[in-house]
Parts: C-alpha cells; structure tokens; sequence
C-alpha cells in the first residue's frame, strides 16, 4: 500500500504515537501542508485516536505536547551548558586555577605514594661536589653515568638545589621543590593557551600525562628547568615583553642545549617584533650572557674544554636508550649516513616553514627577508609587522620550531618528552580537525612513551606523532590569521596608529 507514493510501514513509527495519544492534529495538519495526502491520512488518524482516549487524557497529552516536559527543558539546558563549558575559552578563568589545584593534590600524592627512581640525580650531586671543590676543568668533572655534558647554568642550579637538600641526600624536599617547579611551569603553560583562546576542552591533555609528572616529580631531570623556560620565553613573547623573552630562553639555554631547536623562532620573533636595530642587539647580548655564566669555565685557557662538552654537537648516543629510531635497527641507528639525512631534514623543513609561514609577516620569503633586515626600513611599516607578531604567531614559531628539531633529532631519551607533551596538543589543534584528531593522537603518543623499553613500534610511533603535530601546525597556519607582508603594506597609513 502506498499513499502519495510513501509505503504505509514509512508511517507506523507515527501510528504508534498516535496509538499512545501524542500524535495531535496541530501536527498532522502540519504534516499535511508538506504533503497533503500523507497529511490527510495522518488527519484521520490523528481524530481516530485522539477519540479513542479518555478526555482527561486527551486533555493531559494536549498540554504535554504544547509545552515540553521539564525533564526535556533540563536535559537541552545542561547539554547546552556542558558544550558551552567545554568550548567558550572564558570558562578558563575559573578551570585553570582548578586543575593547579587538582595538580597540587596529585603531585603530592604521586610523591608519597610511588617510589622515587634514580637515574641522574646522584650523578647530578657528583658533579655539583666537584665543582664546590675548586674543579674548573670541564672534562674532568664526571659522575656515576658519565661526564658532565651540560652548560654552566645547569651546574649552577644543581648546586643550589645541592645545598638546599642536606648536600643532596633530602630527595624528598627536593621532589618537593620540582613539584614547585611543575606547578610554576604549568602555570605558564596554561597562560599560554588562554593567550590563543584555546578551548577549554584542550587543557585536559596538559594535565594526563603519566610521563611528564614522572619526568618532573620521580626523576628530577635537568629538562623541567630548561621546560621552564622555554614557556617563559613564550608567554613573555605573547605579551611583547621581548628582552625579558630572550632572556628567559637564554638561561633555558643555559640548562640544556636541547633549547637551541628554538634558536630560529627567537630569531623571526625578535627581528620582526622588535625591528631591525633592537633585535640584533638582542641577538649579541644573548652569546654574551652565555659567556658571563661560563666565565669561572673560561678563564686559565679552558674554554676549549667547556666549549667541546657544554655544546657538544657531535655527541654519540647509545641505541639501548632511544626512543625514536629504534625501529631503523642498530646498524643504520649508529650510521653516519642517518646523520646526514637528520641534519638535512632538519635544515630543510626549517627553511620551508621560514619561507612560507614564519618570515611572511615582514616578507614575502627568505630571500626577501634577509634584504628587509640587512637594510633599514620605514618605521610605520615595522611597527605594522610588530603588531601582526601575535601570540598565535609567537606560538605557532617557538613550538614549531622545537617539534621539528625534535623530529630530526639523533636521538630522543624519554625525558626529552618535557619539550614535547605540553606542545602536541596546539600544534595537533591548530590543524582544525577537532577534539577527536587531537586526543587520539595524543594518545598514541602518550603510549608511546610509556612504553619501556621501546620497541620498533613505539618508536615509530614517536616518530608519526611529532610528524603530524609539524604537518597539523603548517596545514592550520596557513588559514589567515596571521596577516602577510603584502597586506600589511596594503594598509593605508591613516590605520596606524
């Protein structure tokens, strides 16, 4: 049977609810006017049933319909308030100091319930001893696991950690003091997201990883300070704060040279934000502040000495310990040849990203750009490209740059995954594809890390990831909303300010 060309069994789910008395003729008659036949017959249907019931029924089914069940009015309220809550970027307000609180509570469990795990931290207190002892000779000052291979701030903050830990046997104060300093750089962290409007919904990754509060609270690795200020350096780029950026950098820097990855972001940063004159008086005070830390190093002819384990670019890593390029084998892993293909890799993606994406709001590439800053320009249209340095360029620059080190990078230890997991979820973000592109990617990569020892698909993993988090960040750059040379000059001059 068909009417108006439908099949009957098409129009059962409404002659059920006409059967229970819900089917009204206000909405049959609406039904009608979209297809009259069809309408008609749910008309009569509509009549035949309504007279089938009681009156005080009828009469209760009537109010139910014209006004919505409060049960239904709450279920669309809440549904309304959870997808609001979990996307308008000013909930942040109230949910960041929420979860440090959260993080304050488990650090402290994590700390007294979970056994401390010693990897370089008596090493640490070696060296420190040392040093305390009158010894200026970098390739003389060694611990358990091998020789001091970091700049001079590192040993700096080691000794004071050093005296604040009974000469650092107090582990517990000092999990204490690296839960502080967690906490700190997660603040940080957070304050950076805001400043881009991230979504609330975004934050959770930044606060789930099992990997990072081991590497902060249960192994006391040297990277969490060098973390620390890499955000430093960022939040304070996102609020123009550029001196006190660089500087922040620097004495990252100054902990572990994996910061360097980050070298030409500070660079686009500076001489774009602050212009040609001021961001190459940056760029030679920051080797300075360098020196002055190593000076006790330098002095008596052994800055060879310093120089060759502080920044020691040529450092080989043993295969047992990667985490990334496991999957290669151990042969090809110890290859010069591999290193080759790193470093080319590497110098290839930066110039790529440098020519379409981070040099655009000065130039219109490379080569335009290096014409730009070795010649003076006009100040209106330097403060123009000042101001289209924003915090989602500055971003977009500094975590960039480090994720694409990363990925070319020798060898990756896990507690390289400090620079990493509050990084992945904007870069992953910034593609647009949604919430479920960038959980489930962040959990790849979380488990991919919590593997131990790696094995070929972990490390695999590791790779894919810092992979697609670069190709999310250069898809999602390219929408707009970092405005280009072109159209900075095409704005007329009564618009500036």
């Amino acid at each position: 049977m068909t009417i108006g060309g439908n099949k009957a069994v098409s129009l059962r789910p409404n002659l059920n609810w006409t059967e229970r008395g819900l089917f009204t003729a206000t909405q049959a008659e609406a039904a009608e006017t979209s297809n009259p036949q069809q309408g008609r017959f749910l008309t009569a249907e509509a009549s035949r049933s309504s007279r089938a019931l009681p009156s005080s029924l009828r009469i209760t089914t009537w109010t139910l319909l014209q006004s919505p069940h409060p049960l239904v009015k709450w279920m669309d309220a809440y549904m309304k308030f959870v997808l609001d809550l979990l996307t308008n970027p000013r909930h942040s307000t109230w949910i960041v100091p929420g979860l440090l609180v959260a993080e304050v509570v488990l650090g402290a469990l994590i700390i007294w319930k979970i056994p401390y795990t010693e990897i370089d931290w008596t090493t640490y207190m070696q060296q420190v001893r040392l040093f305390i002892a009158g010894e200026r000779n970098y390739t003389l000052i060694k611990g358990d696991t091998g020789p001091l291979v970091y700049p001079a701030i590192h040993l700096y903050t080691y000794s004071a950690l050093y005296y604040l830990t009974d000469n650092g046997t107090n582990i517990a104060l000092a999990q204490g003091i690296f839960l502080v300093l967690y906490l700190v750089t997660l603040a940080f962290v957070l304050a950076c997201y805001r400043k881009v409007n991230a979504p609330p919904w975004l934050l959770a990754p930044l606060v789930l990883s099992k990997r990072l509060h081991s590497i902060f609270l249960l192994r006391l690795f040297n990277d969490a300070w060098a973390t620390l200020g890499l955000w430093v350096a960022i939040y304070s780029f996102q609020r123009r704060k550029w001196m006190f950026g660089a500087v922040a950098w620097c004495l990252g820097l100054g902990v572990k040279m994996t910061l360097l990855l980050a070298a030409p972001a500070v660079g686009a940063i500076l001489l774009q934000g602050v212009g040609r004159k001021h961001g190459v008086l940056s760029g030679m005070l920051l080797p300075q502040l360098q020196l002055a830390s190593a000076f006790p190093f330098l002095i008596e002819g052994r800055s060879r000495e310093y120089l060759s384990r502080a920044f020691d670019f040529g450092r080989q890593f043993l295969f047992k310990w990667t985490v990334n390029w496991r999957f290669l084998g151990e042969d090809v892993f110890m290859s010069r040849n591999l290193s080759f293909a790193l470093l080319g890799a590497h110098v290839g993606i930066l110039l790529f990203f440098l020519q379409t994406r981070w040099v655009r709001p000065s130039s219109s590439g490379i080569i335009d750009f290096v014409g730009n800053y070795t010649r003076s320009r006009n100040v209106r249209v330097e403060k123009q490209v000042s101001e289209s340095i924003t915090c989602i360029f500055v971003m977009d620059a500094m975590l960039g740059s480090m994720a694409i080190g990363l990925l070319c990078a020798r060898s990756l230890h896990y507690q390289f995954y400090a620079y990493i997991a509050w990084a992945t979820p904007y870069l992953l973000w910034r593609s647009g594809l949604g919430p479920i592109w960038v959980f489930a990617n962040w959990a790849m990569q979380e488990t991919a890390w919590l593997t131990y020892p790696s094995t070929n698909l972990s490390s695999g993993v590791v790779v894919l990831q810092l992979f697609l988090a670069t190709a999310s960040l250069w898809w999602g750059s390219g929408k707009g909303d970092i405005p280009s040379s072109s159209e900075i000059e095409a704005t007329p001059k009564e618009h500036v300010a």
